[in-house]
């Protein structure tokens, strides 16, 4: 109890000094257009939110998200620029599309900073992000020591080729274009490699797709070289679902706790890039282009690779700075809570006094909480002592008689694979609506690994996990179809599809017509 008073008053003073120090600094409203989702986003996402108050100049961030739709971003864009910001963030869905509303929010006089991704046009303010070109040449250069050595060092294909594959994504956008760039390049220096390239969609389905169709013929690659971890993830599960693991080397980009780092612990992978996220850095290039500071037009994050020597330190200093990251975050929202009904903009002598009567009120709050504590530990006590009387008393054991059941009142036992399969579906029920969920945020929550759930799924059902929840997530779009006046596309985000295209073709392959005919046949 002591400890937790000592972090309220702690709180509650950092609080007092930034409002009284605010009063001769500047805020800013700056917005974030970004793509898609994704654990590497949501890094970002987070860290940006957490820097709003760590410069001189507090920011105040806005993120929107386009759910990998280049209309909504567009939509979203112009909608940023009328709410007044002072400043637009953008990770473009698509290169070309976005440039008349990037031109739109240039002309309004509001820098432009493009983050991880560019637009079609030059006109922007300055850019930040990850060198894709030399992301793709790093995997390139670490996709030919493995084909070169194999575990411990031994050398491998003397004097033959190693088939090396290169999984990209959407070639619409400019990483994708980048990182297969420096991929090729690093492999054309390396004779003893056979390279080939598909083209992807980002997506972990996709990647396990195009992995199937070549596992067992001549095509099979030694190494998958994948432009996300993600995708990797779906490549992984081919492997697993092909019975070849040992005999493929996938390679990632992203390197993120719990996701990349981590599937290279594992062994899923033989290494991750690291691609950098450093969202406070974003928040200090926007301040400083707001503040007439001098800043560099391109700014370009290092990275690095994970493999299994470094994992577990990089996977330690990782959990470490995302937990301070969420502590600094935590304390901004309570003392935005504590202050945000006060004008920051006050004089000094105003805001103490302020100040004062809110730690005094703060104060009388923690030591009312102590008491009511310290109550409710006696009577609950008090609740055992008397507990512990009435299970021990003979009388009391007689009168407890009347309350038991009787063997006929008692439920049922249910089966392991029943009860399995209600807390699955459950479980599916619940995450559905995330376009981006994967089968280890299924197994974590069901307390399985991602391979034990594959084979209890395909045990009880007959089904993969990601195909049962396809199954439920079409079954969900056709009750809604005809118990609704939701669109397509409405119903298509609800149940967890990222594109409506997809939904419709996913849709008639399930039940032999399109959405829309459903929906024709029911009106």
């Amino acid at each position: 109890m002591k400890k937790e008073v000592g972090c309220w008053l702690l709180t509650l003073t950092c609080g007092l000094l930034m409002v009284a120090c605010s009063g001769g600094g500047s805020s800013y409203k700056i917005g974030v257009s970004q793509c898609g989702t994704g654990q590497w986003r949501e890094k970002v996402n987070q860290e940006m939110l957490a820097a709003q108050h760590l410069y001189d100049e507090d920011a105040e961030v806005v993120i929107a998200c386009a759910y990998d739709d280049t209309e909504r971003q567009i939509r979203q864009i112009d909608s940023l620029a009328n709410v007044g910001i002072d400043l637009l963030v953008v990770a473009p869905n698509e290169a070309a599309p976005l440039s008349e509303a990037i031109a739109k929010v240039r002309a309004k006089g509001i820098p432009v900073i493009y983050f991880d991704r560019k637009a079609g046009t030059e006109d922007y303010t300055a850019f930040i992000g990850g060198n894709n070109v030399e992301a793709g040449r790093a995997c390139g250069d670490y996709a030919k020591e493995q084909a070169r050595y194999g575990a411990a060092g031994v050398r491998r294909y003397v004097g033959t080729e190693a088939r090396v594959m290169e999984i990209t994504g959407a070639m619409t956008s400019s990483p994708a274009r980048e990182r297969h760039e420096g991929f090729a390049e690093s492999m054309k220096e390396y004779e003893g490699v056979k390279y080939e390239m598909r083209e992807g969609d980002w997506t972990s389905d996709k990647a396990c797709e195009i992995m199937e169709g070549v596992i067992g013929t001549a095509e099979q690659p030694y190494i998958v070289f994948c432009h996300n971890d993600g995708m990797a993830t779906g490549v992984y599960k081919a492997i697993v679902e092909k019975g070849v693991e040992g005999q493929i080397k996938v390679i990632g980009i992203d390197g993120l706790p719990g996701e990349g780092i981590e599937y290279v612990q594992f062994g899923h992978q033989v290494g991750s890039y690291v691609y950098p996220t450093h969202g406070e850095l974003v928040v200090k290039l926007a301040l400083d282009i707001l503040c007439g500071r001098s800043y560099e037009r391109d700014n370009e994050l290092q990275g690095m690779m994970v493999t299994a020597e470094n994992a577990d330190l990089m996977a330690l200093n990782s959990k470490e700075l995302m937990n301070q990251r969420r502590d600094l975050i935590t304390i901004q929202d309570k003392l935005e809570d504590y202050f945000g009904l006060y004008n920051m903009q006050k004089n000094v002598s105003w805001l103490l006094a302020a100040g004062c009567g809110l730690l005094a009120v703060a104060l009388l709050m923690i030591w009312r909480a102590y008491v009511q504590t310290r109550r409710t530990i006696r009577k609950r006590q008090d609740l055992n002592v008397e507990e512990t009387l009435f299970y021990t008393n003979a009388e009391s054991r007689k009168l407890r008689q009347v309350f038991e059941m009787t063997e006929e009142e008692k439920p049922q036992p249910k089966s392991q694979d029943a009860l399995f399969a209600e807390q699955l579906n459950e479980a599916i029920r619940r995450n559905m609506m995330n376009p981006n969920l994967k089968m280890d945020d299924l197994g974590e929550e069901m307390g399985l690994s991602r391979v034990q759930l594959y084979r209890r799924v395909k045990q009880i059902t007959g089904l993969t996990p990601v195909e049962l929840l396809r199954q439920m997530r079409l079954q969900r779009a056709y009750a809604l179809l005809v118990s609704t006046t939701k669109t397509t596309k409405e119903i298509a985000y609800e149940v967890g599809f990222g594109t409506p295209g997809y939904f419709s073709k996913c849709f008639r392959q399930q039940y032999g017509k399109y959405p829309t005919e459903v929906r024709t046949e029911q009106n």
